[in-house]
């Protein structure tokens, strides 16, 4: 595993990165913590969180948010403005009205099978596996786990005939 993506650009936040062979991350972006399979492409804008695990060959496409939790496998594709969620219950405070922190939560874990392909704009909540293959349409709030190869679409998602 390399320490560095295979190519330069200006303005990335990059911290205690695995990266696999020709990985590419375009400007602007903040990895730390992560990894990040070979051939795998990141675009800008594009936020993946602590113990995160993206799969080889890979598209993560601009302005997309990857949180803590999430697992995404081989040949998969995010589009553009992906937003992952890893809190059911998210509160700035607790009932002591204090600020909440590390361990006033529930991490969610998110999975993101083989070959999957998440529509830009696409809300997936936590806790959910996305099955491989499956297509999620473009602005989809994933609210439930979607079968491999299934096409889902629309608030919350269904799963289209």
């Amino acid at each position: 595993m390399a320490t560095e993506p295979a190519n330069d650009a200006a303005n990335r936040m990059i911290a205690d990165v695995e990266f696999g062979e020709d990985v590419h991350v375009q400007a602007f972006t903040n990895l730390y913590g992560c990894k990040v399979g070979a051939g795998s492409r990141i675009g800008p804008f594009v936020e993946i969180q602590r113990g995160v695990a993206i799969g080889a060959a890979c598209k993560i496409q601009s302005h997309t948010f990857v949180c803590e939790g999430v697992k995404i496998g081989d040949r998969a594709f995010v589009g553009h403005g992906v937003m992952f969620v890893n809190d059911k219950r998210p509160r700035a405070h607790g009932e002591d009205g204090l600020l909440k922190g590390p361990g006033d939560w529930e991490m969610l874990e998110t999975r993101v099978e083989d070959g999957a392909s998440i529509g830009s704009g696409a809300v997936i909540l936590g806790g959910l596996t996305i099955g491989a293959g499956a297509l999620v349409g473009a602005g989809a709030v994933v609210t439930k786990d979607v079968a491999a190869n299934a096409v889902i679409a629309g608030n919350p998602a269904r799963q289209m005939a």
